[in-house]
């Protein structure tokens, strides 16, 4: 009898437990074939919480707080299976990356990062996979939006003019000026010397000659005793000609033989302020790629790079000509495997770091990247002023981050009214 009793009393407890356990893990929604479920929202509204508690913000109400972690479960979901559909995933090799990033962006190590989870409650591992979600989502949106956003060059020009109309307020140069002067009712022999003259000067400031000592013996502009130098000026306070001179130039130009009214005038920008000038470090190399494949192992494409390197050093063969005839990179082999001068960012990471160290005409040792095997030599470095690319990049990204805000909201609406969405947590 008490056997029996107590057998009951474990099935009672047994089955109020199951019924608990399914209270805590019902579905709240179904979102086409997938399902949202209480304790993911839960999840979700305690990692608010535990955030916005450790920046000192303050929260909803805990129904709206709930409603909206609901409501960004349905679009990560949405955005999810869309990934899944177009065969997106993102690799361990990306999220350790990104974890890295995310390190150093808190100057910690990424052991640091899981110490930091972990000390506030979370799991590391649960963290890791938001992440991922995170990575993928946004890569979802990304590749929408480049499909739904259109920006011309003409739209980029526009936006460029505006900001430069309101950078010319700020903007400051430091001019210097050289002038010949025009004698009243000079004759065209007069005229001709003096242009021979104001040339031979161009050709001398193109060679080298420091602009202060030209002006200084040559000049008869009002700033001669001071190397023409006339200091720093906005463009609102200097004369028109300069004025009309420096719209569009770049610190270093020389411009001229301009003529006036009162001569022959040379000026040059020697020095910019109040505006970014954006300088990047290029590289230019070629290099001989051979991809492995079903009929050539990994091993096999390794050792034919090696042959094809070691006739290379000594002399038996051109670089140029076994990339031409046995590089896998198509588009520079045409060209004897060179690549053009380019920012060494743009490489994936094994290409670029092989370049890093690399002095003008030397060779690296072969080695392996997401591509396959290669060899690279450095043909030359430079330093170039980008500002205008740089420019251009900055104008099209603020338009298309203006537009990405209205046109991703509409992206998401249009993606809930053609899913199908039901929410179970209000029904009877």
């Amino acid at each position: 009898m008490l056997k029996t009793l107590l057998s009951g009393v474990i099935v009672v407890t047994s089955w109020q437990a199951q019924a608990e356990l399914t209270k805590l893990d019902e579905v709240i929604a179904i979102v086409n074939e997938e399902v949202i479920l209480a304790s993911d929202v839960k999840a979700l509204t305690r990692s608010v919480e535990k955030r916005a508690t450790k920046a000192g913000q303050t929260l909803p109400s805990p129904e709206v707080l709930a409603q909206q972690a609901l409501d960004k479960l349905i679009i990560d979901s949405l955005q999810l299976q869309m990934a899944k559909k177009m065969g997106m995933r993102i690799s361990n090799s990306q999220l350790e990356d990104t974890l890295n990033n995310i390190a150093k962006g808190d100057n910690q190590t990424v052991e640091q990062l899981r110490q930091s989870v972990v000390a506030d409650g979370g799991n590391f591992n649960d963290y890791k996979e938001e992440i991922r979600t995170q990575i993928l989502t946004n890569e979802v949106q990304r590749m929408q939006m480049r499909r739904r956003i259109t920006i011309s060059d003409q739209d980029v020009d526009n936006l460029i003019a505006i900001i430069d109309e309101q950078g010319q307020k700020n903007r400051q140069y430091r001019i210097k000026h050289i002038m010949l002067r025009i004698p009243n009712e000079a004759d065209n022999a007069t005229m001709d010397a003096l242009q021979t003259k104001i040339a031979d000067i161009q050709t001398q400031l193109n060679a080298g000659e420091p602009f202060s000592n030209l002006a200084l013996a040559l000049s008869a502009g009002p700033k001669a005793l001071d190397g023409g130098d006339w200091g720093w000026m906005n463009i609102n306070a200097m004369p028109t000609l300069f004025a009309d001179a420096v719209t569009n130039a770049k610190i270093g130009d020389i411009i001229g033989p301009i003529r006036s009214g009162a001569g022959l005038h040379i000026i040059k920008v020697s020095g910019m302020r109040g505006v970014e000038t954006v300088l990047t470090k290029e590289v230019n190399a070629r290099h001989i790629l051979i991809k492995p494949s079903v009929i050539l192992s990994d091993d096999k494409a390794q050792s034919l790079l090696n042959e094809y390197l070691t006739r290379i050093k000594s002399g038996d063969a051109d670089f140029a000509e076994l990339a031409k005839a046995y590089s896998d990179d198509t588009g520079s082999a045409v060209k004897g495997g060179e690549l053009g001068w380019a920012d060494p960012n743009i490489y994936v990471p094994a290409f670029k770091l092989a370049l890093q160290d690399l002095q003008k005409g030397e060779i690296s040792p072969i080695f392996r990247s997401s591509h396959g095997w290669h060899i690279v030599q450095l043909i030359d470095r430079r330093t170039q002023d980008t500002t205008d690319k740089a420019n251009r990049q900055k104008a099209w990204q603020l338009l298309y981050n203006r537009r990405a805000v209205e046109e991703s909201q509409a992206w998401l609406n249009e993606l809930k009214q053609e899913a199908y969405i039901r929410i179970l947590n209000n029904e009877s």
